[in-house]
């Protein structure tokens, strides 16, 4: 198999004040006093990493541990600060469903709305419109305003959307927690259909379950560093701290 992401010593560093400044109005003033000192903070740091062409792949850590902005770099939402990161072919990234649905647009000119950011013509998307109502289930809903919407019709359209075709790398955040037990089967179907196909998948949940069933190698991050790559359950043993 050849590598479909590639991180080569990569880190994301951001510049904090060392103390608490209470307003933007005297943070200014004190930076242009000279009285404004920073500390390095690294939500990523000197990560490595090779993930594999058609590999499902696993990040695991607590909340704040650097997984999101891993993602965020494969999306190519963030650069990192140093190192390298190379990513071969079109990425979808499922890490907030719907972030660009308009609450005062139909679902339906949503649709096209988030393809166009998803970079579809608005033909195509005229060509998947059929599909993707049919997946989300709310075909009497479709040209009624998102803010009359619960959370999870607002993911079922927003799932469908994002995965209306096969990407070469699909990005799994959390995003699954949200909908009925029954819609969350089918999400996983597709996804499953996916990686059968071919597609590379990165995967990002607290459940660690569904890890050790879905995942090939797994890599476990903690405040930024990367503490263990590989086996799933020797992953997850590692993050319980049983082994």
């Amino acid at each position: 198999m050849t590598y479909k992401i590639l991180l080569d010593k990569v880190s994301v560093e951001y510049r904090i004040p060392s103390e608490r400044i209470g307003t933007l109005k005297e943070y200014v003033i004190r930076l242009a006093q000279g009285r404004v000192s920073h500390r390095k903070f690294f939500a990523l740091n000197n990560i490595s990493l090779k993930i594999e062409s058609g590999e499902v792949f696993g990040l695991i850590g607590h909340n704040g541990a650097g997984k999101s902005t891993m993602l965020k770099l494969i999306a190519r939402v963030l650069t990192p600060t140093h190192g390298r990161i190379e990513v071969l072919g079109k990425v979808s990234p499922l890490l907030e469903l719907g972030a660009g649905f308009h609450p005062e647009l139909s679902g339906r000119e949503n649709v096209f709305l988030n393809g166009a950011l998803l970079g579809y013509s608005h033909k195509e998307m005229n060509e998947k419109l059929g599909s993707i109502i049919e997946f989300s289930g709310i075909p009497d809903f479709i040209d009624a305003p998102m803010r009359t919407y619960s959370s999870g019709m607002w993911a079922r359209l927003g799932f469908a959307v994002a995965t209306v075709t096969r990407p070469d790398v699909l990005l799994v955040d959390e995003v699954l927690a949200v909908g009925d037990e029954a819609f969350q089967q089918k999400c996983f179907e597709r996804i499953d259909r996916f990686q059968n196909e071919g597609t590379t998948i990165i995967l990002v949940t607290h459940s660690m379950e569904t890890i050790m069933a879905m995942c090939h190698q797994v890599a476990w991050i903690d405040h930024g560093n990367l503490k263990f790559v590989g086996n799933p359950h020797k992953a997850v043993e590692y993050y319980r701290g049983l082994a």
